[in-house]
């Protein structure tokens, strides 16, 4: 391969740095915007009685003012998912009812920010305050209930708002009791992930305004642009060809911008004004108003004999969705898809119950719910190796899947490859004087590649009469560098220099269906439509140059900047994309593929960790972090490399810094980026990447995923080399000094 596996530069690389991308609010040349502000509850839980916007209408500047009482009563999600959504349609554009502190009220459209601002402050609201359950582990079954409306679901997700749940479901294989009877060893321990904030640096942020025909032209920073037009249309009661959604540059979204939290709001403005407008969350808003990792309470049961062999797992899960429940059947659901797999020989059973709560929501965060899985099973994998004294990586020796015909990669391979790199034999605990003590940990995981049976992409390939291609796709690129890989793949089948590929993203105007930037499918789905599409526009190429040159197909050769016949005579590409316009050829070139998988192949990680505890304090330092990465062959090495450590970073900010707490009143705490810590490049010690290659059948050049599998061995492993230097068990995410020191004090 002469370009994919090369580690080139990220296409728009040059013009990240030096500021010339646009980004939503760039686009935004027209400066007679209105400003959309939104009035949010003060109270968890409470009915508006009366609202008054009668003076805030006053106020020079004010084009509107709209409440509840103004908008469609269509209920809808917000979840990027593709239709039929299995999440439920809980919620309105405004509602009489405030769900959570936070939960818009009001939407205000002025001149200016001041002037919003000014008029947010004059509009009146009368509360029926309710009482509110905070507390996720009492909302099941509750005299609270946070909906009591008729809400549509698509197809059974065990919802039930009479108990407050959103989702719920079983999941069994094998005999796990009779697994639990052949056990000489069984522990039972409780964990807990806390949410967590995605903290991209462009916050939340969309542009509406009607064009020349008075469709809703909406500019987003969102990763799913196809599904943003689909809840528009749903909500706003308008034919989606109404509506037109472009996805410029986004400033990052790990997943917060796979739901759409504000495209609504000045869709609705532009919708009943016919005035452009436009909406920038606040960090605040960002922080504490928008949807974050789900909260989760995981109580796991293992057993196994005394040689290591694990016989059962049982798994009960907790989670909290929040006031809404955006993307709560489907995260919780990685629980059980990405740690089943994992441990194929063993029997597992999971029971999951999603809640609402008067919380925040919870949504889309890089991993889903397999972060939240890993924590939980390889922390009680790592608990029962100490009870058995056998090495934490050779009960995962004996009980991780097996490399098959089936399954392409190899997880063993991984430990073996990080054992030697990490010298995993010899990283004892170490006194290092000053109550300071270093020990290492480590833990496993997988992810898939792209929804199996479920999510499609397409590609459309363009030849110009210039010679050289456009690449059209919807999926979309917020830093990860999907443009360029795909862009690579591209250029490597139709054997042109990587300059010569324009790559268009996202407009669903102008680009094929992608459901966008989730489920770690850039790569693997819209990379395999990349592929069939660029084999299409060969096949075509050669079919116009052979009538051009009136020669059969078989006699002509494939030289990918020309075509040549048998006698040397060439056809450059330009001539070909020239001649194939003009009157002689009659063909505008164009090519699409559209693929969508029957599987979803994972990708492995082994990682190892060393901290320093300061046993006095306990304050946790990560010293050495490795992670052995199984994502088949990447298609960028260096783009994957950084994909790995920035999921890393983020792993070890779930595992000792990030949470999200709510007071008893239920609002958030950390509300700020001076509250919530989230770790900077000093925080996080020497981070090492080591690829183990293996080849996916069904992957494009036998690539598999890298984009989120990368998040989630962090906090297991972090915990257990904690407990190796202090004997301390912090089952709690995320393990602060203060938690860590009250730990070490009741040793």
């Amino acid at each position: 391969m002469k370009i994919v596996n090369k580690s080139i530069k990220k296409i728009d690389s040059i013009g990240v740095i030096t500021g010339r991308p646009l980004y939503t609010d760039d686009l935004v040349i027209n400066n007679n915007s209105l400003i959309v502000k939104l009035l949010r509850s003060p109270h968890a839980y409470a009915k508006i009685i009366e609202i008054d916007t009668s003076i805030a209408k006053k106020v020079p500047g004010v084009e509107a003012v709209y409440t509840h009482h103004d908008v469609p009563n269509t209920m809808f999600t917000l979840a990027g998912q593709s239709y039929p959504e299995p999440s439920p349609y809980d919620r309105k554009i405004l509602s009489e009812y405030v769900r959570y502190v936070g939960d818009p009220v009001a939407i205000i459209a002025a001149v200016d920010e001041k002037t919003a601002e000014k008029a947010m402050k004059l509009i009146k609201v009368k509360y029926e305050v309710l009482e509110a359950v905070i507390d996720y582990e009492k909302a099941l079954d509750s005299d609270i209930l946070v909906h009591l409306e008729d809400i549509h679901i698509n197809f059974p997700i065990g919802f039930d708002n009479k108990r407050n749940l959103a989702s719920s479901y079983l999941e069994t294989k094998g005999d796990v009791e009779k697994g639990f009877e052949e056990s000489d060893v069984i522990i039972e321990k409780t964990y807990y992930t806390q949410p967590q904030i995605h903290a991209m640096m462009e916050t939340y942020r969309t542009a509406c305004y009607l064009d020349a025909h008075g469709r809703l032209t909406v500019v987003s920073s969102t990763q799913i642009p196809f599904h943003v037009r689909r809840h528009l249309a749903r909500a706003l009661e308008i034919p989606s060809s109404r509506i037109r959604v472009i996805k410029p540059k986004i400033g990052g979204g790990f997943g917060g911008k796979q739901t759409s939290v504000c495209e609504i709001y000045p869709a609705f403005v532009t919708m009943k004004t016919g005035k452009p407008s436009k909406i920038i969350y606040s960090r605040k808003e960002t922080q504490a108003y928008s949807n974050t990792r789900h909260a989760m309470r995981l109580k796991v049961k293992i057993g196994s004999d005394k040689e290591g062999n694990i016989k059962a797992i049982d798994i009960n899960v907790l989670s909290n969705t929040g006031a809404y429940g955006e993307h709560a059947p489907t995260v919780t659901s990685l629980v059980v898809y990405k740690t089943f797999p994992l441990y194929a020989k063993v029997p597992m059973r999971c029971k999951a119950d999603i809640v609402y709560s008067n919380t925040m929501v919870g949504a889309a965060f890089r991993g889903y719910g397999a972060t939240q899985g890993t924590f939980a099973v390889e922390s009680a994998v790592n608990e029962l190796a100490h009870k058995l004294g056998i090495d934490p990586t050779e009960i995962r020796i004996k009980n991780l899947v097996d490399h098959s015909d089936k399954v392409s990669g190899d997880i063993k391979k991984c430990i073996s490859i990080g054992k030697e790199a990490f010298d995993w034999e010899n990283r004892t605990v170490k006194d290092m004087g000053n109550g300071k003590v270093r020990a290492s940990g480590m833990a496993v995981t997988m992810q898939g590649s792209g929804i199996a049976n479920v999510d499609t992409a397409s590609a459309t390939l363009k030849l110009h009469d210039s010679g050289d291609y456009t690449l059209y796709m919807g999926v979309t690129d917020m830093g990860q560098g999907c443009d360029t890989v795909l862009g690579q793949m591209a250029s490597e089948i139709l054997e042109v220099p990587v300059e010569k590929i324009i790559v268009n993203t996202a407009d669903t105007d102008t680009s094929p269906y992608d459901p966008g930037a989730y489920a770690s499918s850039g790569t693997y789905v819209t990379g395999n439509a990349v592929i069939l599409a660029a084999e299409k526009m060969k096949k075509e190429v050669m079919d116009m140059a052979s009538k051009l040159m009136n020669t059969s197909v078989e006699e002509l050769e494939y030289l990918g900047e020309s075509v040549q016949d048998k006698n040397g005579n060439k056809l450059s590409l330009r001539d070909i994309g020239e001649r194939a316009v003009s009157f002689e050829g009659k063909n505008q070139i164009i090519t699409t593929a559209t693929w969508g998988g029957a599987t979803s192949p994972p990708p492995f990680i082994a990682s190892f960790a060393e901290v320093e505890v300061d046993t006095l304090t306990g304050n946790t330092e990560v010293i050495d972090f490795l992670s052995v990465v199984d994502c088949g062959t990447p298609i960028n090495p260096a783009l994957a490399q950084v994909q790995v450590e920035g999921g890393i970073a983020q792993g070890i900010g779930l595992a000792l810094y990030e949470d999200i707490q709510f007071d008893e009143k239920g609002k958030v705490k950390h509300d700020t980026l001076m509250q919530y810590k989230i770790p900077s490049r000093k925080d996080l010690g020497n981070i090492n990447v080591i690829f183990s290659y293996s080849n996916e059948p069904t992957g494009p050049f036998g690539a598999k995923s890298i984009g989120e599998v990368v998040i989630n061995t962090a906090s297991p492993a972090i915990a257990d080399a904690i407990y190796n230097a202090t004997k301390a068990r912090v089952r709690s995410l995320p393990i602060t000094s203060e938690k860590l020191f009250w730990e070490i004090q009741s040793k």
